[in-house]
């Protein structure tokens, strides 16, 4: 079944095409790769996808529904979550802090009860700590609980920002760059957690990275962009044997490593 249809996107921002003719299908339970160059549009296509820039043409599709003009944040409660290139932690507060800040939006009291602190108010408040502490325990965060989210490891920040997207309970959730900073252990580790957070959390994941050992292993289909359009797609074997990725992506020869 088709989770996310793009068809036939453009944007232009001035005089530059970002994005041109970009269509993509995301099948429900899969893990699939955007790849490409720098400046490929691969980033621009998540911020349309996700309400950040509306396009100047073509249509996208949740579960048959057209998000096209839908707010950002509407588009979380369809079911899309995200995480950016530079992590985006409030790096001050905790990272239950971090966790429960994606959840708020759903708490039904009132602004009166919250200020004098109601029965309400302290019911909505305790299922939202234990709702956000039951994802931190399944992503092995809960000993970080109460910690500031700025004094961990870069690889267990990232983790963080997973986490606080599955506090959406999202149906896809889309990974900028996920790997990038992170050393081969990190990477191998990732990957793990990607594969763990399909399964448990019975998600579709379409993830934007560089690694190409990452994306070859751990993708089960591969789009591939250049200047904002789709040069090739299909399985990783089809992909990593293609000539024009071959040499516009990974080099003439080029090898691509397991992780």
């Amino acid at each position: 079944m088709r989770l996310l249809e793009v068809e036939d996107v453009s944007k232009r921002f001035g005089g530059l095409s970002a994005v041109a003719g970009f269509s993509l299908d995301v099948e429900e339970g899969e893990i699939e790769g955007l790849i490409g160059p720098n400046g490929a549009g691969k980033t621009t296509v998540f911020n349309l996808v996700t309400g950040i820039t509306r396009p100047d043409a073509g249509s996208i599709r949740l579960k048959g529904k057209d998000l096209v003009g839908v707010p950002p944040f509407r588009i979380a409660r369809e079911g899309i979550a995200r995480t950016f290139q530079n992590i985006r932690l409030f790096r001050s507060m905790t990272v239950l802090q971090n966790v429960k800040a994606a959840v708020d939006y759903e708490k039904t009291y009132e602004v009166a009860g919250a200020a004098f602190r109601s029965a309400r108010f302290r019911q909505e408040e305790d299922r939202i700590d234990e709702f956000a502490r039951g994802i931190l325990q399944r992503l092995d965060l809960l000993d970080h609980a109460d910690h500031p989210a700025g004094s961990l490891p870069y690889g267990s920040q990232r983790r963080v920002e997973i986490a606080r997207a599955l506090a959406l309970e999202p149906s896809l959730l889309l990974l900028d760059e996920p790997a990038a900073g992170m050393n081969p252990n990190e990477v191998s580790t990732l990957a793990g957690l990607i594969r763990f957070i399909k399964a448990e959390f019975g998600l579709t994941v379409l993830l934007i990275e560089h690694q190409m050992g990452l994306v070859m292993n751990l993708c089960e289909r591969i789009v591939v962009m250049d200047f904002g359009q789709v040069i090739a797609h299909g399985l990783p074997s089809e992909v990593r044997s293609d000539p024009k990725v071959l040499e516009a992506y990974l080099g003439r020869g080029a090898k691509v490593s397991r992780c």
